[in-house]
């Protein structure tokens, strides 16, 4: 080790350096970061298009593992309404009404034939009906007015 390398520097390539310079130069980019291990040089060029400039750093050391909390007793859950799951078919936004404040199209404790509509999704400004697949008394309406659903998703519960 000479007078100018301390034990842990980090040894910067220049010929790295010049080469990434010149990429800036050639892309007219305004900085490149590259990374290798716990060693990252980034190249920057200086504000109004001066001589590029770089800054080595090292990437911060990883956390010590911290022990995962005690997690209190939960609260007993609100067992899922037993029944006959309408789910969303699509990635959407989910309607339960035909029109904004139109009347819903089901509603909790309400009678459904099978095949009747229970909620639209809009998916690319297309409404889609949801029907529902039995007929029977709607248990639970699971989704608002207006809410984005995913694929899946269940949306209202007919038992």
């Amino acid at each position: 080790m000479n007078d100018k390398q301390e034990k842990g520097a980090m040894q910067v390539d220049v010929a790295l350096v010049r080469e990434l310079a010149a990429l800036l130069d050639d892309t007219h980019l305004t900085e490149i970061e590259v990374e290798d291990g716990d060693r990252k040089i980034r190249v920057a060029r200086k504000a109004g298009g001066g001589a590029p400039i770089y800054a080595p750093s090292y990437a911060p050391a990883p956390a010590a593992p911290v022990a995962a909390p005690v997690a209190a007793p939960a609260a007993a859950e609100p067992a899922a309404p037993s029944g006959t799951m309408v789910r969303s078919p699509i990635v959407g936004t989910a309607y339960l009404s035909a029109e904004p404040g139109a009347a819903p199209f089901v509603r909790v404790g309400a009678q459904v034939a099978a095949g009747e509509t229970v909620v639209i999704i809009e998916a690319m400004k297309v409404m889609n009906a949801i029907a529902a697949p039995t007929s029977g008394t709607v248990k639970a309406v699971l989704v608002d007015n207006g809410q984005p659903v995913e694929f899946d998703q269940p949306l209202i519960v007919v038992e």
